[in-house]
């Protein structure tokens, strides 16, 4: 068993850290994202309005959703329903990664991300959380060991306590 006292961001214990610090730090993707009756790219550029379009399209490319995004009737302007309703699970965790990365996060937060999608769309999912976690710390909660496959290091937590690591 582990003996971990504490968790440290850019060497400060996490529990010092200022909270709105912190929400500028960290993107979430979790396993039935948020969504909005808006358009594509309203709900990509929630809390992050600033970025350019080629940034916003860039992010969306490294997620996997440029292409699909732009075979939608008006593409970024397209409106997909409360919760997304007009996009299938795929290509909302998709977009759900794009506004992630369009916040440049240091730390990227995914929980159960693939967790809900059939097979073919979890490919295509995880190819994108492959892609969004360069430069960046990515921390992936999962059950299934094909989600955390190309991981540097893995914990195993039970009952809330780090039981095994590698």
């Amino acid at each position: 068993m582990l003996n971990l006292k504490q968790i440290l961001v850019d060497g400060t214990p996490l529990i010092e850290l200022n909270i709105e610090h912190l929400r500028n730090i960290v993107g979430v993707v979790s396993q039935e994202p948020a969504l909005f009756a808006d358009t594509v790219e309203n709900n990509i550029r929630l809390g992050c309005s600033h970025i350019s379009q080629q940034e916003m399209e860039e992010c969306c490319k490294m997620a996997n959703a440029h292409d699909f995004i732009m075979t939608l009737p008006q593409g970024y302007q397209t409106r997909i329903g409360e919760g997304g309703v007009q996009l299938s699970g795929g290509q909302k965790q998709r977009v759900a990664i794009a506004r992630a990365l369009a916040r440049n996060p240091k730390i990227l937060l995914l929980d159960e991300a693939t967790s809900a999608l059939d097979a073919e769309s979890e490919s295509i999912v995880q190819e994108a959380l492959d892609n969004a976690h360069f430069g960046r710390t990515t921390i992936s909660i999962a059950h299934r060991l094909s989600t955390i496959k190309n991981a540097d290091h893995v914990y195993v937590f039970v009952g809330g306590r780090i039981v095994e690591d590698g």
